[in-house]
């Protein structure tokens, strides 16, 4: 991991000021003013997420208010790194970070985030409370549900049992990066729970010497679901909307154990060097206009009340009233990850 930003995409800020003090540009470019409101440095994931982003919050909501966005991209396992080397130094090197709801989690129990002070964000009182933290925004969110295709599984799977069916053997695939949510996954339908994986374990070791197959990326197995060489898998219901798009031949099906929720969080760090900017930062992801873009590009549901999604949309992202939503014990997995991350790398993988 390095301290270096790998790649900046710059939005220019609508006006100009005088530099702020410690915020120099760093464009590169001789004579580009910088943004009146000084530059807010969000470090996140690349694809699809930066570009909407980009696209919908930092031009059209962060332009007009004098910040200038800096998009710090890479992988999350680096930005906690990152928040975890600078805790001690009086500013860092990112004011806003997009982690998972566990990885927010983590860095807040290691004393890394500032508690948020909601009246600075004034969307936050659309917030879904079952979304709500002291110390996170939460952005987008959606659930984990099974993906199949319905012209070799013929029958809609009801639970995740179902992958364990004789018929599927060789069919079923899942994810290396996964590994968490997988044994999860086991463990819900092998007498444990989400504050106990252990039953989970053997009962993945049934499904592979059924023949499950493992892909180490979200992509890879979208390839393998697009070639039929997989019918079935675990998966966040937000992808499965992003692949039908894609022409992927996949149906979703909730799994009667509950919806296991999925959230993207951003948070401040305490040592941020622009709070005011990253302040107006997470209030602008709220901003009903962006939400409602996120769902239409990558099939999430926004996190705020206050948003009118398109009826042919929400029925494709949302789910029935009646869902039993299920959220993530964060203190086990801060406990037990890795130690559950051994026992796939050395034991499933193997």
């Amino acid at each position: 991991m390095t301290g270096n930003i790998t790649r900046r995409r710059f939005v220019q800020g609508l006006g100009a000021g005088a530099a702020v003090a410690g915020l120099a540009p760093r464009t590169g470019l001789i004579g580009q003013a910088e943004a009146a409101g000084g530059q807010v440095i969000v470090g996140t994931w690349g694809g699809d997420y930066q570009n909407l982003m980009d696209q919908y919050i930092a031009k059209p909501l962060m332009g007009p208010t004098g910040y200038q966005i800096v998009f710090d991209t890479g992988m999350d396992t680096a930005r906690k790194t990152k928040l975890l080397a600078e805790k001690p130094l009086p500013r860092g090197s990112m004011d806003v970070v997009a982690l998972t709801h566990s990885g927010s989690y983590e860095m807040w129990k290691n004393g890394t985030l500032l508690e948020l002070d909601t009246k600075k964000i004034p969307n936050a009182v659309h917030i879904l409370d079952k979304l709500k933290t002291p110390y996170a925004v939460p952005h987008i969110y959606t659930g984990r549900v099974i993906l199949y295709n319905p012209k070799y599984v013929k029958e809609k799977p009801t639970s995740y049992n179902d992958l364990w069916n004789p018929a599927y053997n060789g069919k079923v695939g899942v994810i290396d990066i996964q590994y968490q949510t997988t044994i999860e996954s086991a463990a819900m339908i092998a007498g444990g729970s989400l504050s106990n994986y252990e039953p989970g374990k053997a009962k993945l070791l049934e499904l592979k010497k059924q023949g499950v197959k493992i892909y180490p990326t979200n992509e890879a197995m979208a390839s393998a679901l697009k070639t039929e060489e997989v019918w079935m898998c675990i998966m966040w219901k937000a992808r499965g909307v992003m692949w039908q798009n894609a022409g992927i031949p996949i149906e979703m099906a909730n799994p009667k154990e509950g919806i296991v929720l999925y959230v993207s969080d951003q948070v401040v760090a305490k040592n941020a060097r622009n709070k005011d900017g990253a302040y107006a930062w997470v209030n602008a992801l709220l901003d009903p206009s962006a939400q409602v873009q996120f769902a239409r590009g990558m099939g999430y549901n926004p996190t705020v009340s206050n948003v009118e999604i398109p009826a042919d949309l929400k029925a494709r992202i949302d789910f029935p009233p009646d869902v039993i939503y299920l959220a993530q014990d964060q203190d086990y997995l801060a406990k037990n990850d890795a130690a559950l991350k051994d026992w796939w790398d050395k034991e499933f993988k193997a």
